[in-house]
């Protein structure tokens, strides 16, 4: 019998093809558990992110919390610090110095305990700002949780209120105060050069125009190094003098001497004079007057907004005569007279107080015109000589007893001059809320609101109304109900300039104000 057998290369085929089987097999099974493992380790990577990104989560939120909590303690801290300066009141405004928005560049740290501010006043010459120093000090450091206090004084920048509507070299003057007597040779001249080196003495930045043309006294009662005015050949403008701080231009420094010309050139004169000098930055500039009331002194209060004036008197009745005058035409010109100087009024001897040319012509100006304060200036041959001499009586002798009159009568001009300005800025403003011109003028206790259509429809302007024939062009209908005023501005001390949605540009006297029909029923706030 025979056996028959599969070829050999057969059954090693079978092996070999096994063989190949079971490593492919393996293979797969190894490739399988890599890619397994390698999952399992992105899984876990995945978890580990996402419980790091929980954890980060949490703790952001918690330091946003912390964050949150510190801003809150920051904030409670800060109103302590205001609630307690809000306790010093400004007796010029009547109001507390928070609410005069003094306070600037509150910085409080509650942890530490430190507290810094800085007070901005109205004028570096305000004659309280160390009392205001001290108390700041006291209520703040009262405080439990306050350890350090650092208090900073400054002022607000020199600018005028209007100052978009000067020439560019008045721009940036606070304050201008006119010194008059409307006569000559009472001492008009005297009193400004020391009351502007009173002020200077006091902190303040401080100018001199002497507007007599035809008799200048600067020149003699000051003795700069420079005594000639120069000119920017470039800016065409005038460069003062400058004696012991002060700024000062005169005619006098011209180098022509005095004047020999006809009036309508005087005022030419001295427009150029004072507009075109750059005065720089200056918190009170005092205008000399010349005497009288005429073109001269109708120029001055018309080119400048004058803040204040002074008015320099002597004891006979004649003065006050010529006085007189020069107060009725400070009123029509809505320029308020904060002060009365009565000059040579006494002298002392043998410890008797005499008075040589009577008594009662300040007096007599005060009461007559309701001017608030009244300065009596002895008779001082030293005050006299140190017109001669060239060095101011208040420099000369900073302690005499003419020193301490300029001094009472500096505080009174600082004083007067920031609550004028406080009155005007806010003399007349556009509520919102109510839809409403509000209107407080100065020197007047009244308040009382307008609609500001009716203030629209009330101007007087050749635009509005014929020059010639008095024949209303401005029709009723053509001002819509609901205007509302873009800006108000004031013009110096009697109207206010009003900027509306039309382009027109409305003046507004106060007078022309205070006889509008008013709004007897007032709007109610309309919400944010």
């Amino acid at each position: 019998m025979r056996i028959l057998q599969a070829p050999a290369s057969v059954y090693v085929t079978s092996q070999c093809s096994k063989s190949r089987d079971a490593k492919f097999l393996n293979g797969c099974i190894l490739q399988s558990a890599m890619l397994e493992s390698l999952l399992s380790r992105r899984i876990v990577q995945r978890r580990v992110c996402l419980t790091r990104r929980c954890v980060n989560s949490i703790s952001g939120k918690a330091a946003s919390l912390d964050d949150d909590a510190a801003s809150m303690l920051t904030r409670e801290a800060e109103s302590d610090v205001l609630k307690a300066l809000s306790q010093i009141i400004d007796p010029d405004f009547g109001t507390d110095i928070v609410s005069c928005g003094f306070v600037k560049d509150l910085d409080v740290d509650d942890a530490s305990g430190e507290v810094s501010f800085r007070l901005e006043l109205t004028t570096p010459a305000c004659p309280i700002k160390d009392v205001f120093e001290q108390k700041a000090n006291e209520v703040v450091a009262a405080l439990p949780w306050v350890k350090n206090v650092n208090v900073t004084m400054s002022a607000q920048p020199a600018k005028q209120i209007f100052a978009a509507q000067l020439p560019a070299g008045l721009q940036k003057i606070s304050n201008i105060i006119a010194v008059s007597s409307c006569k000559g040779g009472v001492g008009k001249s005297t009193v400004a050069v020391n009351l502007a080196y009173t002020l200077a003495g006091m902190g303040a930045r401080v100018g001199i125009f002497d507007a007599d043309v035809y008799g200048p006294s600067l020149p003699t009662m000051v003795s700069p190094e420079n005594r000639l005015l120069e000119m920017n050949p470039e800016k065409k403008i005038i460069i003062p003098t400058e004696y012991m701080g002060v700024k000062m231009v005169s005619f006098g420094f011209a180098g022509q001497g005095r004047a020999i010309m006809r009036g309508p050139m005087v005022s030419g004169v001295i427009n150029q004079l004072l507009t075109t000098t750059e005065w720089g930055e200056l918190d009170y500039l005092v205008i000399d007057m010349p005497p009288g009331t005429g073109d001269i002194q109708l120029t001055l209060c018309q080119v400048v907004p004058l803040t204040a004036a002074v008015i320099v008197t002597t004891p006979q009745k004649l003065a006050f005569i010529d006085v007189a005058k020069g107060v009725r035409m400070f009123s029509k010109l809505r320029v308020p007279c904060v002060a009365v100087v009565e000059n040579m009024c006494h002298f002392d001897a043998d410890g008797k107080r005499f008075y040589p040319f009577g008594r009662g012509s300040g007096s007599q100006v005060v009461e007559q015109f309701g001017i608030p304060h009244l300065f009596d200036l002895p008779i001082r041959p030293t005050l006299s000589a140190s017109g001669d001499s060239g060095m101011p009586e208040v420099v000369a002798d900073p302690q005499g007893d003419v020193a301490e009159v300029f001094q009472n009568l500096g505080v009174c001009v600082v004083q007067q001059c920031a609550k004028i300005r406080q009155q005007v800025s806010t003399a007349v403003m556009y509520d919102k809320s109510i839809k409403a011109i509000k209107v407080k003028v100065p020197d007047s206790n009244e308040e009382f609101l307008l609609h500001p259509a009716t203030v629209r429809r009330n101007d007087r302007s050749a635009q509005s109304v014929d020059e010639w024939t008095g024949e209303q062009k401005l029709q009723y209908s053509d001002i819509p109900e609901d205007i509302e005023p873009e800006e108000i501005r004031p013009m110096g001390n009697y109207a206010v300039s009003i900027q509306w949605p039309d382009g027109f540009s409305q003046i507004a006297p106060y007078d022309q104000l205070q006889s509008m029909e008013r709004l007897v029923d007032v709007p109610q706030p309309i919400p944010a």
